[in-house]
């Protein structure tokens, strides 16, 4: 009974739930949607920088990010302010309009990863780099939850994905893959490191967040 209540618990989501903390705009905020908002995006950082620690290959954009601190010198945490930031500018000509959420992403989350990368130590067996890249991509899944559920706005890159898709009819999956690749490719080109850890990424986030949007789903009082 307990193992059927637990594999209920951890089936993936269809959908983003309606939760008592998802705002009715983008600027409706309040005590408690706004550090809901906050722990994931920390949640999510620190879950990246894991990733990156792990040394077996780190995610698309993360790869980009970290290529360009190869170029420029730049710390990993501004460079992925600085990549944020300029998504954010695409925006312009799709017509979206950014909230709160947005530009708490945009700074939260380059925040945590400079954060994660001078906490967490760097791994030097394949081994213990897998199980910090499995644990960063719960925690990216996690984090998303929660963030997600707030309704304060979409991060930059799941904006532009997004107004790309609504402008050219193009479905999303499609444009988000065509996005991914074209900064991962970049990225290892500058130097970014690529490897097993981008594969499980690829291959394990989405599951990730939507096994966490079932538990937010289930465990939210309706």
């Amino acid at each position: 009974m307990k193992l059927t209540g637990l594999r209920t618990l951890l089936t993936p989501h269809k959908t983003v739930p309606i939760t008592p903390w998802r705002a009715e705009t983008r600027w409706d905020l309040s005590l408690s949607r706004v550090l809901i908002l906050f722990t994931g995006l920390i949640i999510f950082g620190l879950g990246d920088s894991l990733l990156i620690q792990g040394n077996q290959g780190n995610a698309p954009w993360t790869v980009f990010a970290q290529g360009l601190t190869f170029k420029t010198g730049l710390s990993i945490g501004f460079a992925t302010l600085l990549i944020s930031s300029f998504v954010l500018l695409i925006w312009i000509p799709l017509r979206e309009k950014p909230g709160f959420g947005t530009l708490s992403n945009i700074i939260l989350i380059a925040t945590f990863i400079q954060v994660g990368t001078q906490i967490f130590p760097e791994q030097s067996s394949m081994t213990s780099g897998i199980l910090f890249d499995l644990i960063g991509i719960a925690m990216v899944g996690l984090g998303s939850a929660l963030y997600i559920t707030c309704g304060l706005g979409p991060g930059p890159r799941d904006g532009a994905m997004t107004g790309i898709h609504y402008r050219t009819g193009i479905r999303v999956g499609r444009v988000r893959l065509g996005i991914e690749l074209v900064v991962l490719i970049i990225g290892w080109f500058m130097g970014g490191s690529v490897g097993v850890g981008t594969a499980l990424f690829a291959l394990l986030i989405g599951q990730s967040v939507a096994i966490f949007l079932g538990i937010v789903a289930r465990l939210t009082p309706k």
